[in-house]
């Protein structure tokens, strides 16, 4: 795919851009090597040439000359997504949104930020307020909110809130078209959902309007338990516990955490399945009598380290959902994982049978949420992998089984988690998006409208075809 790039650098005169081969790699790069069927298929993906807009003005004087040259157009955030969200699998231009990294306005219950805002940065903002972001992912450090909504579905919080998707966890966003003369649109309510978690297929998000909930000193507890199943039914009672006020629910089985969580293994007696849980400081003594109920025992209370104990403890967001993967990684880089949903009301049933099935291959690690006001939980179970065949026969066993896989082994929407076209997303693209430009290769109903999800194989954009 040849692109008029010389015709590009002088449209974007006075600019920053970089064409150096070494820093675009790594701009067109993002945690798809937690599959080794991404690694294996994205490993050469590279853009042309990066641009660094650090204002609006400059986003709109981009995409007017991408669209003008048919370049096309893939946005990023941090790069913290890890289905190959944010790799341009057409080259072209990597748009950089880190500079527009802006808290524009905090009142009450409510934030206004740019894409490029970390979400650690905006709390720390809100913080003299006495607020706090409702929700946030593991890599709340490093992540941004434009790239939180365009590619994550929910996280730390989401035990309270529910997820992305859910109306009101997102009030606004403002965000410009891919035209001959870029708009810049602002969504509220059921038209956010149009752009929300679409990998910046259809518009490249601005800003954004976050909720706001009051701001907490969260106490980290890890909770042990002898039996798996036991550890899961307590966190499911837990998580409907709705006066104990809490941020984060894991569950995660033995011996992932005495194996992988190296920084807190002296708390971790072996073979524990262990419970991990952010609480509120008025919710501490009520937690603390619910967990004696259930018989677990107290292994680690943030609030009761001194200083030097504490010292060098990374937080506890970042032991659960995808921090599980990455610290397990860094021990034994074969290992991957899958991304998957227990349905209420079944959901402990669903959990004690695939664990008792394939919980040596496939130890569990779950994530309690509220989910359509219900209580439940996704799976991010990791995989001792073997081959792609075996990895492809424990996703249809899951499913087979009513659990449903959000595939993180494959780099389309579809094929990630919505199992079918997304038709609102779909005609907002071709509103917002006529040539096709934006981040090409991610939504199949655009690239191959008759494609057959029923048939058991992996879509492959046509740029991507001749990789090995």
């Amino acid at each position: 795919m040849a692109y008029d790039i010389a015709a590009l650098k002088t449209r974007l005169a006075g600019l920053r851009i970089e064409e150096n081969p070494a820093l675009v790699r790594q701009k067109s790069r993002d945690f798809y090597w937690y599959s080794p069927t991404l690694k294996r298929q994205l490993d050469d993906v590279s853009a042309d040439i990066v641009a660094f807009p650090s204002n609006e003005d400059e986003v709109l004087r981009i995409l007017a000359a991408c669209f003008d040259l048919s370049i096309p157009v893939t946005p990023r955030g941090a790069g913290t997504g890890n289905y190959g969200q944010a790799m341009p699998l057409a080259g072209g231009l990597v748009l950089d949104l880190s500079a527009l990294d802006k808290v524009i306005e905090i009142a009450p219950g409510r934030v206004r930020a740019q894409a490029g805002a970390i979400m650690a940065d905006i709390d720390t903002a809100c913080r003299p307020s006495g607020q706090e972001l409702r929700l946030h992912p593991s890599t709340y450090r490093t992540a941004s909110i434009g790239g939180f909504i365009a590619g994550g579905s929910g996280g730390v919080g989401s035990i309270t809130w529910g997820g992305l998707r859910d109306l009101g966890n997102i009030i606004a966003l403002r965000i410009a078209t891919m035209e001959a003369t870029p708009r810049i649109l602002e969504l509220s309510g059921e038209a956010l959902q149009q752009v929300s978690h679409a990998y910046g297929t259809n518009g490249i998000i601005l800003d954004v309007e976050m909720p706001l909930a009051p701001a907490c000193d969260w106490i980290e507890v890890m909770i042990g338990f002898d039996d798996f199943g036991t550890a899961a039914t307590y966190a499911n009672a837990l998580g409907e516990q709705d006066a104990i006020l809490k941020k984060l629910l894991s569950v995660i089985a033995a011996p992932l955490p005495q194996d992988a969580f190296l920084r807190h293994r002296k708390y971790l007696p072996a073979d524990a399945h262990i419970v991990l849980a952010m609480i509120a400081p008025i919710a501490a003594a009520a937690f603390a009598d619910f967990t004696a109920r259930w018989g677990g025992w107290t292994l680690f209370r943030s609030d009761a380290l001194s200083p030097a104990e504490a010292k060098g403890l990374p937080p506890l967001y970042e032991l659960s959902w995808n921090h599980t993967t990455l610290r397990a990684l860094r021990v034994d880089p074969s290992i991957t994982y899958l991304q998957t949903l227990y349905p209420f009301p079944n959901q402990l049933d669903l959990v004690a049978r695939i664990h008792a099935e394939l919980g040596a291959e496939v130890p569990a690690h779950l994530e309690f949420v509220r989910f359509d006001g219900k209580i439940t939980c996704f799976g991010l179970p990791l995989v001792r992998f073997t081959t792609e065949e075996r990895l492809d026969d424990i996703i249809a066993r899951h499913e087979a089984m009513g659990i449903p896989v959000f595939n993180p082994h494959r780099y389309t929407l579809e094929e990630g988690g919505m199992k079918q076209t997304d038709a609102t997303q779909l005609a907002f693209k071709r509103e917002a998006d006529p040539a096709g430009l934006l981040n090409p290769g991610k939504m199949i109903a655009w690239e191959h409208p008759d494609f057959d999800f029923g048939a058991g194989r992996t879509y492959l954009f046509p740029g991507l075809r001749n990789v090995s």
